[in-house]
């Protein structure tokens, strides 16, 4: 089952049949660790509308947190240690691969969200940049995963690399993140061959594309989350990037124009252009 935040309100979508929320606050409506059975209650008890619509969806976030989670693939582990070895920082992200603690960091607050078929943006005093597709968790605020969409975590390589210190500027500005199109809700983990997958247009041809299986992430959903609410709480819930498995190449870089494409098994497909 799907939920969908748009300008008509929160519709649901099960077995290819829309739904209304009706007379629902978004924040109050995802904040809910018994989700999967209030949508399953809804989609039971009414009746299908013709007057709802999936076009124009706006981004599955209202005032949640968007938190994310690095280097929990071994090809996000050498690409960071790529682009930081001539600051000498490679050797961090080998040790923080291995660890116990992963890498989190805040993302970005709602507002530097953009939703489906918005434009990210690159940064102007950044000279290499890359879209990280990223499985991406729904979480309420007794820190429960209920549901799981799609995010891309615009990073500045560049910055990042000249010192890992300078990770947040890398990470966090306007038009900094996508996510959508929606939250897919399911009582059951996702199965581990579901696939992430990238394809990024220039001018209507391909430039690149990538594939990887959540099987390949270090980490659990459940682990990542665990750490995010160590000592933080989040009073409407909030939204987490696991990472990405898929790092264009060092000679990659992203221009205004071009079209990001990111799908994941079960969810569905997030378009963004690059401002």
């Amino acid at each position: 089952m799907k939920v969908y935040r748009t300008q008509q309100g929160i519709i649901l979508e099960k077995n290819g049949q829309l739904f209304f929320a009706k007379d629902q606050n978004w924040d109050d409506f995802i904040n809910d660790d018994a989700l999967f059975e209030k949508v399953q209650r809804i989609t039971s008890e009414e009746s299908p509308t013709e007057d709802a619509a999936t076009d124009g969806v706006l981004a599955p976030i209202g005032s949640q947190e968007l938190w994310a989670c690095g280097v929990t693939y071994l090809r996000s582990k050498i690409g960071r240690q790529e682009e930081s070895k001539d600051a000498g920082g490679g050797d961090f992200y080998a040790k923080v691969y291995e660890a116990e603690r992963p890498e989190v960091f805040f993302k970005s607050t709602p507002h530097r969200v953009v939703g489906p078929n918005g434009k990210v943006k690159i940064r102007k005093d950044s000279t290499w940049d890359v879209p990280e597709p990223e499985l991406t968790l729904v979480v309420t605020s007794s820190g429960k995963i209920v549901g799981y969409t799609i995010g891309n975590d615009m990073s500045s390589r560049s910055i990042e690399g000249e010192n890992p210190l300078y990770l947040p500027q890398a990470k966090t500005y306007d038009g900094c993140a996508a996510v959508g199109p929606c939250i897919y809700v399911t009582d059951q983990p996702l199965d581990k061959d579901t696939n992430i997958r990238l394809e990024i247009s220039r001018n209507g041809s391909t430039v690149f594309e990538g594939t990887v299986a959540i099987s390949q992430m270090k980490r659990t959903p459940e682990e990542l989350a665990s750490f995010v609410f160590r000592e933080c709480s989040f009073p409407n819930g909030c939204l987490i990037m696991t990472g990405t498995g898929i790092v264009p190449e060092h000679d990659f870089t992203l221009k205004s124009g071009d079209e990001i494409k990111i799908s994941i098994d079960g969810i569905g497909t997030l378009v963004n252009e690059v401002a």
